[in-house]
């Protein structure tokens, strides 16, 4: 089990430089007190990332539908929950584990309340009144009941950011009591039920979705992106695998070129390059690409992460705040103002958008994410959280409250700038996920033993690495 001296690490003392107001509070679903820190300006820099992580783990334990247990898309803005912030909240809840913040048993119970309504949430065709089809899952959920919100899209990429987060689970609670084992069956049931080659659409890439009123989405996951981990999860299937050929057919589409001085396959929003590897460790395993440029897939994200903070330094509109360490673009909220003269350009402040920057690729209106930075933190350490220290200490409550940091901010706006009302699940559980993976490695350690992970990453054709260990060439 992960709950040992070998994994856990006790968490260091919160220790400012000047005086800490402590405060407690009780856990959500659990007996175990929590303790929370008050803003302070005077935390150094482990301090901080200590009190990030306890933060933004809070987020996850405490923002959730008591009714479905799925994760809010957003707070305190509540309008429906997120399939892919629950595939992300499973591991955090394990986050907590490890770190003291819960009980095992409290997130078991918790794990095992959220599988259950997934595997018991209604199924079928009908527009209204499922959450689902053939496995996968709506983009969006209500409140409540869990039904599809809207006439949002039965969603390929988050149904398999949802199962990533589920086999984490299924891995992880490996225990004898009643609930472990049925979080692993539930675990396994729910993957072994997508129906993976039914979204291919007898293409050879998959589409990004579907819906009951028009049938699948022309959009197709083609050039590299976030859907690693999804192509992954369908070719690993037992029951409803796609073909053999499909991640080939997926790296026909890559571009690999140079964008500030880094050579490497471009995607413009960071969190393409994150959140695949939020669960899979690519460092020193190789698929045929990569081995042909002698490179893998961590140090394709290193670069991808330098590349756009030289892009910010290089700041070439001139945008208010942007340096070496404020810096960071990828799908957050914004303003939202619309058209403005800016410098003498027209600039989109936009509301929510998949902000980025890239040699093809430019959505950039000053809008800065800390989970941009915060979800690179493994790629590169130092300069990510540089980045995020200053942030807290420049900008303090205004960015940095009750569940770390606030999703964006842009200072260019109006001279006291704009500071976003909301948390986002999918950027809270990238930082979170990824500060981790960076000190413990603890979700990438726990699915090198998930044979679906395992058997996945070999019908794709990765080699090397720790896929060359006893564990998984038995797997």
């Amino acid at each position: 089990m992960f709950e040992s001296e070998k994994y856990f690490r006790p968490k260091k003392l919160l220790i400012g430089l000047g005086l800490l107001i402590l405060f407690t509070s009780f856990s959500c679903g659990g007996n175990q007190q929590q303790k929370k820190v008050s803003y302070a300006e005077t935390l150094d820099k482990q301090a901080f990332l200590d009190d990030l992580k306890q933060r933004t783990f809070n987020y996850f334990w405490e923002i959730v539908d008591t009714v479905s247990w799925q994760s809010d898309d957003r707070y305190p803005t509540r309008q429906f929950t997120s399939i892919a912030a629950t595939g992300f909240a499973l591991p955090a809840y394990i986050i907590g584990v490890e770190n003291k913040y819960i009980q095992r048993s409290d997130a078991a119970q918790r794990t095992l309340k959220t599988l259950q309504w997934l595997w018991n949430a209604p199924m079928g065709v009908d527009q209204s009144g499922t959450s689902g089809h053939k496995g996968f899952y709506y983009h969006f959920l209500n409140y409540g009941d869990g039904t599809r919100f809207k006439d949002v899209e039965l969603s390929s990429v988050d149904t398999g950011l949802l199962m990533a987060g589920i086999l984490v689970s299924q891995s992880y609670f490996d225990g004898d009591n009643a609930d472990e084992q049925a979080i692993r069956q539930l675990a396994d049931s729910l993957f072994l039920r997508v129906e993976w080659n039914w979204m291919m659409d007898a293409q050879t890439t998959m589409s990004m979705g579907w819906k009951p009123e028009s049938g699948f989405i022309d959009a197709r996951w083609q050039g590299y992106n976030e859907a690693m981990i999804l192509l992954n999860l369908a070719m690993a299937s037992p029951t409803h695998p796609i073909a053999e050929n499909s991640w080939h057919e997926w790296t026909k589409t890559y571009d690999w070129v140079e964008f500030e001085g880094f050579e490497h396959l471009n995607f413009g929003p960071l969190f393409g390059h994150q959140y695949s590897q939020m669960f899979i460790d690519f460092r020193g395993i190789q698929d045929a690409f990569m081995h042909e440029k002698q490179s893998d897939y961590f140090e394709n994200s290193r670069k991808a992460t330098l590349s756009q903070r030289a892009y910010a330094m290089r700041n070439p509109l001139e945008f208010k705040g942007y340096g070496e360490n404020i810096w960071g673009l990828t799908a957050c909220d914004g303003p939202g103002i619309g058209l403005h003269d800016w410098n003498g350009q027209q600039i989109d402040f936009k509301a929510y958008n998949a902000r980025g920057a890239a040699f093809n690729y430019q959505q950039d209106d000053g809008t800065i994410a800390p989970a941009a930075a915060g979800g690179s933190i493994p790629f590169a350490p130092k300069e990510t959280t540089d980045a995020l220290f200053e942030m807290y200490n420049r900008f303090g409550n205004k960015l940095y409250r009750e569940y770390g940091f606030a999703d964006a901010f842009n200072l260019s706006v109006s001279k006291e700038g704009w500071f976003a009302p909301d948390y986002i699940g999918i950027d809270q559980g990238a930082l979170l996920i990824q500060l981790e993976n960076h000190e413990s490695e603890l979700i990438w350690t726990i699915l090198k033993k998930n044979k679906y992970i395992i058997q996945g990453l070999k019908k794709t054709g990765f080699t090397g690495g720790w896929l060359e260990t006893e564990s998984a060439l038995n797997n």
